[in-house]
This record gives structure tokens, sequence and C-alpha cells, in this order.
């Protein structure tokens, strides 16, 4: 009977596990960056940070999470946020259309 009830309970933690999971990804929102920009993308929240890749025109990047960093003036005003789109990958908020001038998502840890 013991037995049954590892069983069960195994069961029951894959389907919160799988549930979480795609709960996750359903919550993730893609943002459109400025009109006739292609952004820089660097490995830190700062101009300081070497760039990482170049996005082109009229991409739409997730937001994973956001953080304070180098003050940037951009299409959307100005502002110190700046978004975790990726690993290592930071983008300005100021060239992000997100609807707000405060943060959209939790502060990256």
């Amino acid at each position: 009977m013991s037995v049954d009830r590892v069983e069960e309970a195994e069961s029951v933690e894959t389907a919160v596990a799988v549930t979480a999971a795609d709960l996750k990804t359903v919550a993730l929102t893609y943002y459109p960056v400025a009109p006739g920009v292609r952004l820089n993308v660097r490995s830190g929240p700062g101009t300081g940070y070497s760039v990482v890749k170049v996005l082109a025109e009229g991409v739409k990047v997730p937001i994973f999470c956001q953080t304070p960093g180098t003050t940037v003036a951009g299409p959307y005003g100005t502002t110190n946020i700046w978004d975790n789109i990726g690993d290592g990958q930071y983008v300005s908020d100021a060239y992000v259309r997100t609807g707000s001038d405060g943060y959209v998502a939790s502060r990256c840890a």
C-alpha cells in the first residue's frame, strides 16, 4: 500500500512541475523595440558593458527581469532601467515600448 502512495505522490509532483513551467511560458510577454532602431545588446546593465549583438529593426524582445544601470535617453524617455532579454543580454528600457515609465517585470537577482 505504501508503494501505491509513493507512485501517486510522484505523479502529483510531476503534474505540478509541468503546470508551473507552462505558466511561466504563458506569462512571458514580448515588447517591440523602437521603430527604425538597430539596438545594441550589452553584456550588463549599462553602456560600459560590451556589445554582445545588435538587434535588427522591428524585433520584439522578452523581458525576463529588469535592473537599474546607466541612465540612457531614447525614443521612450530617459531611464536607468535595463531589460534582461536573455542570459547575459541587456538593453536599455528607453528603447523598448513597455507602456510604462517604471518596472514591468521583477527585478533581476
